[in-house]
């Protein structure tokens, strides 16, 4: 095959997958007919363009084949004869695609709604959501998410079952529903880009890439939900993250916690970025938990301007975000930034208070936060006590590494 007619396709492959799955399971109902149908028409354009030419639309050209696939496929299944009339009258009630000029919808927001259903298991949901969307396989998924692949293939082919059976709709919820429905998906975008975020050498490329990818689905919503504030917040808590990929380990591999790290390292336009979508997020008067979340980024990002951090502003978004969230993990980022203003003591009896939560037992960020406050109230061997506790619970190589040293020097 020509170079360039197997690169086009590839980037089609890359750039229109989701788009293309989204118009036709939007139609049948059906995502995993729908790549199938994708999967026989790119098969089909390896096949034929290198002969016939490249088409001048070969998204309409690839549509147009997975359109015929899926009315082939529907008329010859004998199992559900309802369904397989219903699918081609749906498919073929739209005029066949005049190639050249037909611009195809974008509804892979409605396929990303049906992907976070609250009707399927929390846990497949962002997985759905790269697999459909982003046309990752499952294989690529499993090893993200540390599962082997024949167990993430099976949730997958148990949602996508569930989608179809159950009738989910693809679409964007009507605005009533939509807070509950929208955070679903946002969770879901968040969760992939965090699989990425947890890579941060990049020596796993398959993690690498699910941070931009969780960015390039921030954007996505962003660009079609332009007016949702948590949209925007989520999108900047991202980006602001993302920013300080570079300053996370030494030349040496090692950890860099926040307040070590070089700030000539961040990426500044990837953070100016992420300050205009926050101040965009907070004209609108909703605030919610991204928003929160990307301003507590903001109240760091100002040490590149050579600015003090602000730690009582800090412990304000703190609280508003355990009000809003009820979340663990932030009421210990809180009573860890109340050390910079109250003390160590009054930070560690929040500590105590949180030990209630029986969640946190096995939490490592919980055990060595304590055990750097408890170093600096000058109680050693509670100190090492509590080291050993986040070292035992660390996989990463590096932050072992980083807490065996500070255990070294209690």
């Amino acid at each position: 095959m020509p170079p360039s007619a197997s690169s086009l396709a590839e980037s089609v492959a890359r750039r229109s997958y989701g788009k293309l799955v989204a118009f036709l399971a939007a139609r049948s109902g059906d995502v995993a007919g729908a790549e199938d149908a994708l999967a026989d028409a790119f098969a089909a354009a390896l096949e034929h363009w290198p002969a016939s030419g490249i088409p001048d639309n070969p998204e309409a050209w690839l549509l147009t084949s997975a359109r015929r696939r899926q009315i082939d496929n529907a008329r010859k299944t004998r199992l559900r004869l309802e369904k397989a009339d219903d699918v081609t009258r749906q498919i073929e009630e739209l005029a066949m695609i005049r190639e050249q000029d037909h611009v195809i919808p974008d509804e892979r927001l409605r396929l990303m709604f049906a992907c976070a259903h609250p009707a399927l298991d929390a846990t497949v949901r962002a997985p759905l959501i790269l697999q459909t969307v982003l046309g990752f396989d499952a294989a690529a998924i499993a090893s993200a998410f540390l599962i082997s692949p024949a167990a993430m293939s099976q949730r997958l082919v148990r949602a996508k079952t569930k989608i179809r059976q159950a009738g989910i709709p693809f679409r964007v919820p009507e605005r009533e529903e939509l807070p509950e429905r929208l955070d679903t998906v946002l969770e879901a975008v968040y969760a992939v880009f965090a699989e990425g975020w947890a890579d941060p050498e990049g020596s796993r490329p398959r993690r690498r890439n699910l941070a931009a990818e969780g960015i390039w689905l921030g954007r996505l919503i962003a660009s079609l939900m332009p007016d949702e504030p948590e949209v925007l917040g989520l999108l900047a808590l991202m980006l602001h993250a993302e920013a300080r990929r570079a300053a996370r380990r030494s030349p040496e591999g090692d950890f860099v916690p926040l307040a070590q790290q070089d700030t000539l390292l961040w990426d500044e336009e990837m953070i100016e970025e992420a300050e205009a979508l926050l101040a965009r997020a907070v004209k609108r008067g909703q605030i919610g938990r991204y928003q929160l979340e990307a301003a507590l980024q903001s109240a760091h990002a100002i040490r590149r301007r050579g600015l003090a951090v602000d730690w009582a502003a800090i412990v304000q978004l703190y609280d508003a975000l355990v009000l809003l969230t009820q979340s663990p993990v932030a009421a210990i980022n809180r009573a860890v930034a109340l050390a910079h203003i109250e003390g160590t003591e009054a930070a560690l009896a929040a500590f105590d208070a949180l030990l209630e939560d029986a969640r946190l037992a096995e939490y490592q960020p919980y055990w060595a936060a304590r055990a750097d406050l408890l170093a600096r109230a000058k109680r050693f061997d509670e100190a090492r006590d509590a080291y050993m506790r986040a070292i035992g619970l660390e996989s990463d190589p590096a932050i072992r590494r980083y807490l065996q040293g500070k255990m070294g020097q209690v």
